[in-house]
């Protein structure tokens, strides 16, 4: 062992920079690994809310855009659709829409804010197919219904609503995104009034 004096001034600067040193590491270390649990902007903009034009939109006329990566349905129902909703509601297996497939704006017999304005997830509810519309030979599917969609992979069957009728693989209706409309010509899929 050493007589020499200890240099506590020496000491006590190594401890300082070793500490130092050791805490700018560490956080260098962190910031990636934080940075990492932030999701990507592809798939920010795969969460984010899509608008869909429906300023040309004909009466029976269905759209389709894509939010979330699933299919979205824009449909612009004419009068003769709407009340043909009330005729065949003993046919369904959920009518009044009480399991939640949407918000509760849409929970009505149209399952929209506007009734001639239909919007849904274009995507069966049996095991994610995505089901055909059928403007006017729906009756050869559900006797005495004009208009609906037809999932050809098991033959689940939804009305101009996208309520299922009954005896069919399908357990719930369609379900309805959150959606607003922006104007008369522009809705926002992903965000409603109560989101913003």
């Amino acid at each position: 062992m050493s007589n020499a004096p200890v240099d506590h001034g020496r000491r006590r600067f190594l401890t300082i920079a070793t500490s130092v040193v050791g805490g700018v590491g560490a956080i260098g270390a962190a910031v990636p690994f934080v940075a990492s649990w932030m999701p990507s902007e592809k798939a920010k903009q795969a969460g984010a809310a899509v608008s869909a034009d429906i300023s040309k939109l004909e009466p029976g006329q269905l759209i389709r855009v894509e939010w979330r990566g699933k299919p979205v349905w824009i449909v612009k129902r004419p009068q003769a659709m709407l009340d043909e909703l009330a005729t065949h509601e003993d046919k369904l297996r959920d009518p009044e829409s009480e399991v939640e497939q949407q918000p509760a704006y849409a929970q009505n017999r149209h399952r929209s804010k506007k009734p001639e304005i239909f919007v849904a997830v274009g995507i069966c509810t049996h095991l994610g197919c995505s089901p055909t519309y059928i403007i006017n030979d729906f009756a050869a599917q559900v006797e005495g219904v004009k208009s609906g969609f037809f999932c050809p992979c098991h033959g689940s069957k939804f009305d101009m609503a996208g309520r299922v009728f009954q005896s069919v693989p399908a357990p719930k209706n369609l379900q309805i995104p959150p959606y607003m409309f922006i104007d008369d010509n522009t809705i926002v899929i992903g965000e409603d009034e109560g989101t913003v």
